[in-house]
């Protein structure tokens, strides 16, 4: 049976399960020819990818989603205008790539350095911050008040830990979203193969000075940051300074934009499963379960990519050298091989096995502290959500093949009698 499917297309973005389910049943190894990619659904099949390096790089993480497109006059303008201002040659960022896209032994080299910021230790200590960001966000909530949670919990809070982390001072932290958005619509967005359209070439010169002056500053005097971390000479194994900015962008993204389409979908899915908001009410250490089904269930990345090194075999079709793979990860979290009723939103299934933070050597090195904060900020927002209602009409969606969540939800605070 052929199924029709474009991995990079709109068109299956807001509901793709029953694509990913055709995909599974009857195409699993699916040649998408628009893309120009193959596209794995399974769940055996998309762990056997990512657990095989040698056979599979992550280069295609950087080919596919730095896809400058077409240079025309008004892009190379656009080019050469962020060449002089940052005295970064875009052609050499893209050909490094970051640390989502190297293999070994560069990939764990660098990982062993960024490693540092992200021990059990240095997560934990965020909890107590993160009880903060929420409570202070929720703090004038009243009866009849009309708001986003998005805009006022879950961008707040993942942006403001992975700022602080950094050491960037809260006048910049509206800077770092509308930079993190801009990543993301370049990458897998509106603005893809088109980023001197909207002026977002402009607003990657900004990030891009910043965080060099930033890594400068804290190489000549370190001080208790990320950054600091990364740079400081007097450590064994430092940074360079567009490994450090190469680094600093996939925070914003992998740090950034999951935790909160993570926070966004763990919302709209209790919204929507009441029984499951009363119980976390009244069993807060629930949250983490919620926070996994959530994981399964409404994957915040949607894929990643990879480009085979040899010809390789993949459930009894040959795939060529050099081919671009893109492993569907929402779909190999929804296969009811490993997760049976897989569309149904369970909190009591054993979630483990889930792939929605990678597999193998590229496992997200950021997964504890997306959990820490979606937890944290579960624990705080159920007694709240059960005096909510959702309005506004049909749920906007974040435009990106890359990421999935809401882009708005906007909730209204009822009083205790309308609840």
């Amino acid at each position: 049976m052929e199924v029709e499917f474009e991995p990079l297309s709109p068109q299956w973005r807001q509901e793709p399960q029953r694509v990913h389910r055709r995909l599974r049943d009857h195409d699993p190894v699916h040649w998408a020819p628009e893309a120009g990619m193959y596209c794995i659904s399974r769940h055996a099949d998309v762990s056997a990818v990512l657990k095989d390096p040698e056979a599979f790089s992550s280069a295609a993480m950087n080919s596919v989603l730095t896809d400058l497109g077409p240079i025309g006059p008004r892009f190379a303008l656009a080019l050469l205008g962020f060449l002089v201002r940052t005295r970064v040659n875009p052609f050499e960022m893209q050909r490094r790539g970051s640390l989502i896209s190297m293999d070994a032994p560069r990939h764990d080299a660098l990982r062993a350095i960024v490693n540092r910021g992200f021990s059990p230790r240095r997560i934990a200590a965020w909890e107590g911050r993160a009880h903060r960001i929420v409570a202070d966000a929720l703090a004038d909530l009243r009866p009849g008040t009309h708001f986003d949670l998005i805009e006022r919990v879950a961008v707040p809070l993942p942006v403001t830990i992975i700022a602080e982390m950094l050491g960037v001072e809260p006048e910049r932290h509206r800077d770092f979203k509308r930079w993190s958005d801009a990543i993301v619509s370049v990458a897998s967005g509106a603005a893809r193969g088109n980023p001197a359209a909207s002026g977002l070439l402009r607003e990657f010169g900004e990030l891009y000075v910043y965080l060099r002056d930033r890594a400068r500053e804290r190489r000549r005097a370190p001080a208790e940051d990320l950054v600091s971390l990364l740079v400081d000479p007097s450590q064994e194994g430092v940074l360079d300074e567009l490994d450090v900015i190469q680094f600093v962008v996939l925070l914003l993204v992998a740090g950034n934009e999951t935790t909160t389409n993570l926070i966004g979908n763990a919302v709209r899915l209790l919204l929507e499963h009441e029984d499951v908001l009363l119980r976390l009410v009244e069993e807060p250490a629930l949250a983490p379960a919620v926070v996994e089904e959530t994981l399964r269930h409404a994957s915040p990345i949607r894929l990643v990519f990879r480009q085979t090194t040899r010809e390789v075999e993949v459930r009894g079709t040959r795939i060529p050298k050099d081919a671009v793979l893109a492993l569907l990860l929402g779909s190999a979290n929804r296969d009811e091989r490993v997760f049976p009723d897989p569309d149904r939103f369970d909190v009591d299934r054993d979630t483990r096995g889930h792939l929605a933070f990678g597999f193998g050597p590229h496992f997200c090195m950021g997964a504890s502290l997306a959990r820490l904060e979606a937890r944290v900020a579960l624990e705080r927002l159920a007694p709240e959500l059960v005096h909510c209602k959702r309005v506004g009409g049909e749920l906007p969606w974040v435009d990106s093949f890359l990421v999935h969540g809401p882009a708005r939800l906007e909730l209204e605070r009822l009083g205790p009698e309308l609840a």
